[in-house]
C-alpha cells in the first residue's frame, strides 16, 4: 500500500491553517462580551525558557502551547474543508 506524501502535506497544511486562523478568531472576537466563551482555553508549556551556555554561544529553548475554544472550532473546520474538496 502506497502512501501519497504530497496529500499527506496538504491535510497538514490545512490543519496548521484551521488552528492558526481558529487562534486568531478565539483571542480576538474573543474579547466582545457575547463571544467571550471562545477565549476560554489553556496554556502550558516550559514556565521558564531552557538556556544553553557554552560561553561563547547561549541558546534559548522554549515552548508554550496555547489552546482555546477558537483553536478547536478552527480544528475542526479544517478537517471538515479537508474532507469536503
Amino acid at each position: 500500500m502506497r502512501v501519497d506524501t504530497n496529500n499527506i502535506l496538504i491535510f497538514i497544511l490545512v490543519i496548521l491553517a484551521g488552528i492558526v486562523l481558529g487562534g486568531f478568531i478565539g483571542e480576538y472576537l474573543g474579547s466582545m462580551p457575547f463571544l467571550n466563551w471562545l477565549k476560554y482555553g489553556k496554556e502550558f508549556g516550559f514556565i521558564s525558557p531552557l538556556v544553553l551556555d557554552l560561553g561563547v554561544l547561549k541558546i534559548t529553548f522554549a515552548l508554550t502551547i496555547k489552546f482555546n475554544l477558537g483553536v478547536i472550532i478552527g480544528l475542526i473546520v479544517a478537517i471538515f474543508l479537508y474532507k469536503k474538496l
